[in-house]
């Protein structure tokens, strides 16, 4: 059932597209279906897009191509759209069994299964990879965005080691409402970034880089030692965190 959020369902009310009684209803019939359904390995939250506006999203790592079918083929028979992270071409050959519409994004080691309009962000969220090495997170957040509702561009390679690539792309980044920069080595991007526009900058250190990179923490206590104002970081490779917070922001009215 594509039951829309609580907030989203009131809002309905208020301006008055959606009657009163019709409201009531749709909210009791989703209230009566099991809140999560118990896989034996899993238990799978269905009333998360009531609570947050999108669905659970499937971790690859650490499941079997064939639980992380059963678990997508739960989601999307309950009308959700679908967001598997981490995963691989394995997992996706064995989604397509159950979920035959469903999409690899080889770069970004996603699934995606686009099944519920949501609606759509103010504005852009700009993308931003210091280097190519950068690419598996950076699409991880791009592909992440997309699905959330966002239009979103895709900037790549500007890293500060030719700082003019950057410098010559000034328009997209004062364009964009939200940033999300991702770079490894020693993470000098975000700060570079954030001293060029007035929007949130949301930092993601990947774990790209020579030994003492130390597998993304040089990275990371880089982008938390910022100069820069405006700067948020999350955890080292979370492309899929830092879209989701770029989301909400670029959601707010």
């Amino acid at each position: 059932m594509n039951l829309p959020t609580v907030r989203e369902l009131l809002e309905s009310v208020r301006v008055g597209s959606v009657e009163v009684a019709d409201a009531e209803r749709r909210l009791l019939a989703f209230l009566r279906e099991l809140p999560f359904e118990n896989l034996g390995f899993a238990q799978v939250d269905h009333h998360r897009p009531l609570r947050q506006g999108f669905p659970e999203v499937i971790l690859g790592v650490g499941k079997t191509p064939a639980q992380i079918a059963a678990i997508a083929e739960r989601i999307v028979n309950r009308g959700h759209s679908l967001l598997v992270t981490r995963t691989t071409e394995a997992a996706y050959e064995e989604v397509r069994r159950v979920v035959d519409l469903a999409v690899f994004h080889a770069e970004a080691r996603a699934i995606t299964l686009q099944q519920k309009d949501i609606s759509p962000g103010a504005g852009t969220v700009l993308v931003a990879s210091a280097g190519t090495s950068d690419l598996p997170v950076a699409e991880e957040a791009a592909v992440t965005a997309e699905l959330m509702g966002n239009t979103v561009d895709r900037l790549y390679d500007v890293g500060v080691a030719g700082i003019h690539r950057l410098l010559s792309a000034q328009n997209r980044l004062t364009a964009a409402r939200v940033i999300v920069v991702v770079a490894g080595m020693e993470g000098a991007l975000p700060s570079v970034v954030a001293g060029l526009v007035g929007v949130p900058v949301i930092a993601v250190p990947t774990s790209v880089g020579y030994g003492t990179s130390f597998g993304g923490i040089a990275p990371l206590l880089g982008m938390l030692n910022s100069c820069s104002n405006g700067v948020a970081v999350v955890n080292i490779d979370n492309g899929f965190g830092a879209a989701t917070i770029a989301s909400l922001i670029n959601h707010l009215p």
